[in-house]
C-alpha cells in the first residue's frame, strides 16, 4: 500500500510525535501499594515517594528512556510531550501524569510520558524501577522538592516562570552528561554494570557526533544563499 511504519518519535515537523508512555503501579500480595483513599489523587506515600526518585533522576533516565537525537525533537512544547519536571492529575503538559479516571483501589497508578520507542525496553523499564525504588528509599518527596503537582496547563507559563522550574533536558548529549553524573541509583545491586553505562554512553556520544557532523536539508534552506 505505500505505507511504512517507524518508530521515530519525530518523523514529521509540526506534528504530534510518538511517544511510550509506561503505567506504573505495584501491587504486593495482590493488595494494591500505590492506593490511598486520602491521599493526592488516592495516591499513597509510597507511590508519592516513588514518583519523587523518578523526577529526581530524570535527567539521567531521558539517556535511557529517550536515547536518539530524534527523541528531543518530540520532547518540545505544544505537542502534549512533557517538557517540565512535575507531576499531577490528567495534566499530559507534565512528565508524569496520573489519571483521574483510575478510581479503583488495583487501577490507581501513573504514567511517566516521555519515554518513546526508539528505547531498549529492558533498560528502560530496569531504570524506572531503579529510579522509582532509590526514591521510596530515600524517601523523596516530589512535593517537598518543588515539583508539583502542578494541576494546571506547564505550556501556559510565561517565559519567566518556565525559568523557574526544572525542565527535561533538551538534547541527546546533555541526557548523557546527566547519566554520567547520576547513574548510582542504576549500579545499585548490580543491576546495571558500571561498564555498561559507561559504554552505553561511550556509544551514544558516538552516534551524536556522526549526526552532528552531516549538514541537515534545512541548513540548506537557511544558509545556501547567503
Amino acid at each position: 500500500y505505500g505505507k511504512s511504519a517507524t518508530l521515530m518519535p519525530k518523523p514529521i515537523a509540526g506534528e504530534a510525535g510518538s511517544g511510550m508512555h509506561v503505567h506504573m503501579l505495584l501491587l504486593k500480595d495482590g493488595e494494591p501499594v500505590f492506593s490511598d483513599d486520602n491521599g493526592y489523587s488516592h495516591l499513597s506515600e509510597t507511590a508519592h515517594y516513588f514518583i519523587g526518585g523518578l523526577l529526581a533522576h530524570i535527567g539521567s533516565l531521558c539517556a535511557i528512556t529517550n536515547p536518539s537525537t530524534n527523541s528531543f525533537k518530540r520532547l518540545i512544547p505544544g505537542f502534549e510531550a512533557p517538557v517540565t519536571v512535575g507531576y499531577a492529575t490528567s495534566n499530559r503538559s507534565a512528565v508524569i501524569r496520573i489519571p483521574a479516571y483510575a478510581k479503583q483501589p488495583k487501577e490507581r497508578r501513573f504514567e511517566i510520558r516521555n519515554p518513546d520507542a526508539t528505547c531498549n525496553p529492558y533498560f528502560c523499564y530496569a531504570a524506572l524501577l531503579m529510579a522509582g525504588l532509590d526514591g521510596v528509599k530515600n524517601k523523596i518527596d516530589p512535593k517537598a522538592n518543588g515539583w508539583g503537582p502542578y494541576d494546571f496547563n506547564l505550556y501556559n507559563l510565561s517565559e519567566e516562570e518556565k525559568k523557574k522550574l526544572k525542565g527535561l533536558p533538551t538534547s541527546l548529549d546533555s541526557a548523557l552528561d546527566a547519566l554520567e553524573a547520576d547513574h548510582d541509583y542504576l549500579t545499585a545491586g548490580g543491576v546495571f554494570p558500571e561498564e555498561l553505562i559507561k559504554n552505553f554512553i561511550k556509544t551514544k556520544r558516538e552516534e551524536c557526533r556522526e549526526i552532528s557532523k552531516i549538514p541537515h536539508p534545512v541548513e540548506f534552506e537557511k544558509y545556501y544563499n547567503l
